[in-house]
């Protein structure tokens, strides 16, 4: 999703720009933190807010662009984040 943002926003052609990559650095630093591990629920739905609140706007704004573009690039992962979305929020 940040590659398809940044391409869209920042003209990077191959690799995301430095801001993106931070951003990615840190959206992968909280999924490895996550107490939910494997059983993560989508963002929206997770009871535990582990994004400080600036960089949660942030993925939020990159979400919104990018989610509904992400059909017709990647529809299996589109998919499956889909599917992810209708779980059930499991108990820490």
């Amino acid at each position: 999703m940040i590659q398809i943002f940044c391409r869209a926003h920042h003209d990077a052609a191959d690799a995301p720009c430095e801001e993106c990559l931070a951003l990615l650095d840190y959206a992968l630093q909280r999924l490895e933190r996550c107490p939910f591990g494997a059983d993560k629920p989508t963002c929206a739905k997770c009871p535990i807010h582990c994004y400080r609140p600036a960089m949660r706007e942030r993925i939020r704004t990159v979400m919104r662009y990018a989610g509904p573009r992400m059909l017709p690039r990647h529809p299996i992962l589109a998919l499956r984040h889909c599917l992810d979305a209708a779980k059930r929020v499991p108990k820490r």
